[in-house]
C-alpha cells in the first residue's frame, strides 16, 4: 500500500480497509469501541500509555509496559498506523507522539475522528477485533521528540525556542488553578487546543494557511524549536500533530506538563 500522509480523511481511510498490513487504533473506551467501531480497528486504552508519578500524572507510560501494549496489538516497525477516538483527536493524537517517541514511522490521524466517519455514513462493525499478538521491543528510537523539565530549563530565555501552553486561557493566566501554583511556563505563549479544530467539520484541522497564520502571530515560527505542553499532554498532544502536520521540523512534547511544572516551587513561572 502507499504511503499514508499524517492527516488522512475518512474518504482515503476506507479505500484501504482491507489492507493486512494497516493497523487502525480505536482510542476510545471499551464500551463505546465494542457498539461501533472502523472495521478492523483494535482497540488501545489510554491509560496504558501514561505513567503517573505524582505530581506528574501525564508521563509516558515505561518501555517495558509498551512493550506488552504494542506487542498485544501485533504492531510492528515497520507497520502503518491510522488511530482515531470520538473526542477531537486527543487521545488518538497522544498514541501518535507516544509512537513517534519510539520511532515509528508510518503515523496518521484520522481527522474528525469517528465524529466525520459516522457524519459521512461510513462502514462500522460492532463486537471485538481480536489481533495476532507479536514481539514489539520498545526503545527510545526519537528522544528528538520529547522534553523534561530539564531541557526546558536549559533552553529558557533562548531565542530560537517557542514554548506553546495549549490549556484553557484562565489555566493559562492562573485564574483557574489546577496544581499548587497557577500561572505558565516564563516566555510561553498560548493557544488554547481546541483553536485548531473545525466546530463545523467534527473538529477536523482547520486549514493550514489559517493555523499557520494563528501560530506565526503568536510567534511559534517553523525555524524555531517548539515544545508543548497542556496540563498532562493530552491536549498539547493534539498541537505536536498539527505542527508536525504544518511541517514545523522540530517540535517537542512535554509529558510532565503543568501537573508537574506547577507543583515544582523551584521551577520559575510567570
Amino acid at each position: 500500500m502507499p504511503e499514508l500522509p499524517l492527516l488522512l480523511e475518512p474518504e482515503q481511510l476506507e479505500r484501504y480497509l482491507a489492507e493486512p498490513d494497516l493497523l487502525i487504533v480505536d482510542m476510545r473506551n471499551p464500551e463505546h469501541y465494542a457498539r461501533g467501531h472502523i472495521p478492523g480497528a483494535v482497540q488501545v486504552n489510554y491509560a496504558s500509555l501514561i505513567q503517573a508519578v505524582p505530581p506528574a500524572m501525564g508521563l509516558m507510560a515505561g518501555l517495558d509496559r509498551l512493550s506488552g501494549v504494542f506487542s498485544a496489538i501485533g504492531l510492528t516497525p515497520d507497520r502503518p498506523v491510522v488511530a482515531y477516538d470520538d473526542e477531537g483527536g486527543g487521545r488518538a493524537s497522544r498514541l501518535l507522539w507516544t509512537l513517534d517517541v519510539l520511532g515509528q514511522q508510518q503515523l496518521s490521524l484520522l481527522d474528525g475522528g469517528l465524529l466525520a466517519w459516522t457524519a459521512e455514513k461510513r462502514p462500522l462493525k460492532s463486537g471485538a477485533v481480536r489481533p495476532t499478538p507479536g514481539q514489539y521491543r520498545a526503545v527510545l528510537a526519537n528522544p528528538a521528540a520529547s522534553a523534561d523539565k530539564d531541557y526546558i530549563l536549559s533552553r529558557l530565555d533562548q531565542s530560537d525556542l517557542a514554548l506553546l501552553d495549549t490549556r484553557s486561557p484562565v489555566e493559562y493566566q492562573g485564574t483557574e488553578v489546577r496544581a499548587a501554583r497557577g500561572g505558565h511556563i516564563p516566555g510561553a505563549v498560548n493557544l488554547n487546543w481546541t483553536e485548531a479544530m473545525d466546530l463545523n467539520r467534527q473538529r477536523r484541522f482547520k486549514p493550514a494557511a489559517k493555523l499557520q497564520r494563528r501560530l506565526e502571530a503568536l510567534g511559534v515560527t517553523p525555524d524555531k524549536e517548539v515544545i508543548l505542553y497542556c496540563q498532562t499532554h493530552h491536549r498539547s498532544a493534539h498541537t505536536y500533530i498539527v505542527l508536525k502536520y504544518l511541517g514545523y521540523p522540530r517540535v517537542r512534547g512535554y509529558a510532565g506538563a503543568w501537573s508537574e511544572w506547577g507543583n515544582d516551587p523551584t521551577l520559575p513561572i510567570a
